[in-house]
C-alpha cells in the first residue's frame, strides 16, 4: 500500500508552482500549501503534539483546511474532525470517545474550542490562524517514521442507527482511497478544478488528495448556497463537481441553473443518498450526459461501485449504484452468512485496500462487522441483476416486516417521489396489533402543491404490490437528515414506537 503521507510529498515535489487551493479570490499553490503543513506541524511539535496523537479538528472549509489536514497526514496525527453543526454535548462525548488532547480551531469556531476546553479536562485547543504563523528558520519537513498501519484518521459516522461511532482509516487504507477514486470515479487533468461546496470531512475531502497528486486545483466555498454555488462554478471554471441529492434538489427548485453558465463542466459527480428519479431526470437534462454516481461508506470510502456517465445513458439503470469498483470483493450473504442466488437480496459484504482498520475501541462492533479474513459486513441490502450491476434496497436496520411480509422502504419511497406534488419522502414501520409493523410514509409537499393521503397511497399502489404501500401518510414540513444528507429514518420511525410503548 502507498502512504497517504508519500502521496502528500509527491504531489508537493511534482507541482510546486501550480496552483493547489483557491477561496474565493485567494490561492495557495501547492508549494505554499505544503509549507504551511509544515508550519502547523512545526508549531504543534513544539507544543509536544506528535505522532499517534488524537488531535480534534474544528475547521470549517478555508483556506487552511488543507494544510491542516496534509500537516495531520504527514506528522503521523490521529485527526479527528468535528462536525461544527454538532451539539457541544455531542462535541465532548466525541472527544472523550476518540481520547483526543488536543483540539485545533479556526477563528469561527474558536468560542466553541474554549467551550471544549471548560468542559473536557486536559484538553488544549489551538489556533488554526497562530499554527501558520511564520518563524524566522526554515521550517523542514517533518521527519516522521510511518508505515501503513499508523492510523490518520478517526472519522465518526452514526450511520442510520444514532450511535456514534468513530472509524479508524490509517495511512495504508487512506492512500487506498485516493488510489481507488482515480481508478473508478476520476481522471484529473492539470487544468482539472473541483469545485467543493460540502464539509471537507466528509466524502468531498476525499477528492482532495487525488486531484493534487496530478496537479490539478480544489476550490473551495465555505458552505453550499445555490447561487453562490452557481457563481463559483463560472468564477474558478470548475471541470467537476460533487454534490448530494438534496443539493440537486435545491439547485432546480431555486432556478439558479437558468442561464446559468456550467460550460466548464466535465462531470457531475453525486452519493451519500438514493437519488429521486425526479430530480436524477432534471438533472441529466440541466447538466447533459456528464453523471456519475458512486456508492460508499464512511467504512470503505469512497466507491464500492459507481455508476458512470455512460451508465446513465440507460434509464433502466437509473435505479442501480453501479458496477462493483475494480479494487473491491463484493459478495451478497444471506441471513446465515451464505451467499444468495443470482438476482437474489443479501447483505453486501466486501474486501479492499480502502476499507477501514475497524471501529475505534469497539471490540464487539469489529467481531460482529469484519470477519475474520478481512470481508466487511456493510448490513446495505442489494441484489445483482443479470448485467452486473449492483441495487441497492436498503439497510438491514430499516426493513419493515408487514404481515410475514418483507418491505424495503425505498420500494415505497421511489414510488411515492413519482408523485408531482412530493418534495421529498421517508417511510417506516410503525406498530401495529394487526400487521406488527404497518407501512408508514412522511411526506414533504412542493410549495404549492396539494395532495391527499388516499391519492398518495392510490398513486403507490398503482407502482408497486398493495402491501408495500403505506397505511398511512403524514405530511410535514421537511424530511430529517443527517449531515451529509442522508435521511434518518430512525428520528421519525423512534417516536412512533415510543408512542405505543
Amino acid at each position: 500500500m502507498v502512504l497517504a503521507a508519500s502521496l502528500v510529498r509527491r504531489g508537493a515535489a511534482a507541482f510546486p508552482d501550480r496552483t493547489a487551493v483557491l477561496v474565493g479570490d485567494d490561492s495557495l499553490t501547492y508549494a505554499e500549501v505544503d509549507a504551511r503543513a509544515n508550519l502547523i506541524a512545526h508549531h504543534l511539535r513544539g507544543h509536544g503534539v506528535g505522532k499517534g496523537t488524537h488531535v480534534a479538528l474544528l475547521v470549517g472549509n478555508g483556506l487552511h483546511s488543507v494544510p491542516m489536514e496534509f500537516a495531520s497526514i504527514k506528522a503521523g496525527l490521529v485527526r479527528v474532525p468535528l462536525n461544527a453543526r454538532l451539539s457541544l454535548d455531542e462535541h465532548a462525548d466525541m472527544l472523550a470517545g476518540s481520547h483526543a488532547t488536543v483540539v485545533v480551531a479556526d477563528a469561527a469556531l474558536s468560542p466553541r474550542a474554549a467551550e471544549l476546553v471548560e468542559r473536557v479536562p486536559g484538553l488544549r485547543a489551538f489556533s488554526l490562524d497562530d499554527l501558520v504563523a511564520p518563524v524566522a528558520e526554515a521550517v523542514a519537513e517533518p521527519e516522521v517514521a510511518l508505515c501503513e498501519d499508523d492510523p490518520t484518521l478517526l472519522l465518526y459516522t452514526s450511520g442510520t442507527t444514532g450511535k456514534l461511532k468513530a472509524v479508524v482509516h490509517t495511512q495504508g487504507t487512506y492512500g487506498a482511497i485516493c488510489t481507488n477514486i482515480l481508478a473508478n470515479v476520476l481522471d484529473p487533468q492539470p487544468d482539472s478544478v473541483m469545485l467543493h461546496a460540502a464539509s471537507l470531512i466528509h466524502a468531498s475531502g476525499t477528492f482532495v488528495l487525488p486531484y493534487w497528486v496530478r496537479g490539478a486545483a480544489s476550490a473551495i466555498l465555505p458552505g453550499f448556497e445555490p447561487a453562490s454555488f452557481v457563481a463559483a462554478i463560472a468564477k474558478h471554471r470548475a471541470t467537476e463537481i460533487n454534490l448530494v441529492p438534496t443539493m440537486f434538489a435545491m439547485l432546480h427548485s431555486t432556478g439558479v441553473l437558468e442561464g446559468a453558465d456550467l460550460s466548464s463542466l466535465r462531470k457531475v459527480i453525486y452519493g451519500a443518498s438514493p437519488m429521486p428519479r425526479p430530480v436524477l431526470e432534471r438533472s441529466i437534462e440541466v447538466f447533459g450526459p456528464i453523471l456519475t454516481q458512486y456508492y460508499g461508506q464512511t467504512e470503505a470510502p469512497l466507491c464500492i461501485a459507481v455508476l458512470d456517465e455512460h451508465a446513465h445513458a440507460d434509464p433502466s439503470l437509473w435505479s442501480a449504484c453501479g458496477r462493483p469498483a475494480t479494487d473491491v470483493e463484493i459478495r451478497l450473504l444471506d441471513e446465515d452468512g451464505a451467499p444468495v442466488g443470482p438476482g437474489e437480496i443479501g447483505e453486501i459484504s466486501l474486501r479492499a485496500p480502502f476499507q477501514m482498520q475497524g471501529y475505534f475501541e469497539a471490540d464487539g462492533l469489529n467481531a460482529a462487522s469484519l470477519s475474520d479474513d478481512g470481508w466487511l459486513r456493510t448490513r446495505d441490502l442489494a441484489r445483482f441483476d443479470e448485467r452486473g450491476y449492483l441495487h441497492l434496497v436498503d439497510r438491514t436496520s430499516d426493513m419493515i416486516v408487514t404481515g410475514g411480509y418483507n418491505v424495503y422502504p425505498r420500494e415505497a419511497e421511489d414510488a411515492l417521489a413519482s408523485h408531482p406534488a412530493v418534495a421529498e419522502c421517508a417511510v417506516v414501520g410503525a406498530p401495529d396489533a394487526t400487521w406488527v409493523e404497518a407501512v408508514t410514509a412522511f411526506v414533504a409537499l412542493r410549495d404549492g402543491a396539494s395532495a391527499s393521503e388516499a391519492e398518495l397511497v392510490e398513486h403507490v399502489r398503482a407502482r408497486i404490490a398493495t402491501h408495500k404501500a403505506p397505511k398511512t401518510v403524514q405530511f410535514v414540513e421537511a424530511i430529517p437528515k443527517s449531515a451529509v444528507g442522508k435521511i434518518l429514518r430512525r428520528a421519525l420511525r423512534e417516536p412512533l414506537w415510543e408512542q405505543a410503548r
